[in-house]
């Protein structure tokens, strides 16, 4: 689903060609990340591996989605970074007794205590699309099991959404249900979709959207509750003690709202007649975000999490968030026209690029304070770039099909 017009960035061959260059500086600063031991590990400033860390799944499969997207882009030395990260998932991580993957290793060993969790297994399903996009020798097997892992274990049909997290064998279901592991979920299905030509990826990615944003966000006025009861009933409460919660924060994170605004005109246009509220509610997000989020406080950025009457609850302002509003606005700009996007995509990169981006490494200072200097309360280092890459890539590639299905059929 596009306008008929070029947006106007895309029409700028010197900004495409500096988002192609902080691309390739990021793929070489995140070549720190590959560990002997199997698997990617959590970055420093340095560009080092801390190798006191565990080995987070979730890091992981990010590290090797974004691999395959380099290796997609003729970035020579990616194709074995994504045998490396598939090989860690189809071996080390993969538990081999109960099936489904562990969230965590230890820095040199096994498996940590955990539980299996719809978070992370989404990313074992997007790394599994984007490997097999690439055509790495064993990226269709990862995608395959993903798939029936997915089924068998996390998908609820009844529901149309997924569960959260299990014990290691799949018993003790957790008393929890989270925007958060199903949006990334909806992500990962229209990927899915793509990679296996299947539509009901597509089904499941609108089921979750609509329970979430046309139900849950729609009847709060837009601030998206992130919590929920077995039967998804809100828990607006939820970790009221501990607000600024990594994965699950108190209130309704606004982050999400430019996550969601993006992901819903990506399912828009995986769809062959896409309900009207996909587009309605997109467009209702990201004014959302900009009006409740951005620069509340005196000063510039998006704020971490609000409550659900509009007041700051988490000043810092997180790199990711402002990954997913530039993404946002560039989608928003192409499929709508309307030029206040090209305006929000602009200023968004202003800000950025002043306050986040290292430009000769190409990576993002993950955490800033409210006064936008850097703080690591949250997200110390440089651990990601999967949310930089979104930035990135995503302006330069239609809204359907997916980033790495896009690239492997010469959309770019």
């Amino acid at each position: 689903m596009t306008s008929t017009a070029t947006p106007p960035w895309l029409a700028t061959p010197s900004h495409c060609d500096w988002l192609d260059d902080q691309f390739r500086r990021l793929i070489r600063f995140m070549n720190g990340a590959r560990l002997e031991a199997g698997g990617f590990g959590y970055l420093l400033e340095d560009g080092t591996s801390d190798l006191t860390r565990p080995r987070e799944l979730y890091l992981t499969c990010r590290k090797t989605h974004v691999a395959a997207l380099a290796h997609l882009r003729g970035i020579p030395g990616t194709g074995p970074l994504v045998d490396h990260g598939v090989d860690a998932l189809l071996g080390i991580f993969h538990d081999k007794e109960n099936d489904g993957w562990f969230s965590a290793l230890s820095p040199t060993g096994g498996p940590l205590p955990g539980r299996k969790e719809a978070y992370s297994h989404a990313f074992v399903l997007l790394a599994g699309s984007s490997a097999t996009e690439a055509g790495r020798p064993r990226g269709r097997e990862l995608f395959e099991h993903a798939q029936a892992v997915f089924l068998e274990h996390f998908w609820d049909e009844e529901a149309g959404m997924s569960r959260e997290s299990f014990g290691d064998d799949f018993s003790d279901p957790e008393n929890y249900r989270g925007a958060n592991s199903n949006m990334h979920l909806v992500e990962a299905c229209l990927a899915a979709g793509d990679t296996s030509g299947d539509p009901a990826w597509y089904d499941r990615a609108l089921s979750m959207a609509n329970r979430l944003i046309n139900g849950a966000a729609r009847e709060h006025n837009w601030f998206l509750p992130e919590h929920f009861d077995t039967s998804w009933k809100p828990v607006p409460e939820y970790n009221t003690d501990d607000r600024a919660h990594p994965f699950r924060p108190y209130g309704s994170t606004v982050g999400h709202w430019l996550e969601w605004s993006r992901l819903l005109l990506h399912v828009e246009a995986s769809l062959a007649n896409p309900p009207a509220w996909l587009r309605e509610a997109s467009i209702a997000l990201f004014n959302h975000a900009v009006t409740y989020g951005w620069s509340v406080d005196g000063h510039d950025g998006f704020v971490y999490t609000t409550d659900f009457d509009g007041k700051v609850v988490t000043d810092v302002r997180m790199h990711w968030a402002l990954c997913e509003g530039i993404a946002a606005a560039a989608l928003l700009g192409a499929v709508t026209g309307d030029p206040l996007y090209e305006r929000w995509y602009r200023k968004l990169w202003d800000h950025a690029a002043i306050h986040f981006v290292e430009p000769e490494r190409g990576t993002w200072k993950h955490q800033l304070a409210a006064d936008l200097s850097e703080a690591g309360t949250v997200w110390p280092g440089r651990p990601d770039v999967y949310h930089v890459v979104n930035a990135l890539l995503l302006p330069q590639l239609p809204a359907a099909p997916s980033a790495a299905p896009a690239l492997a059929r010469g959309f770019l």
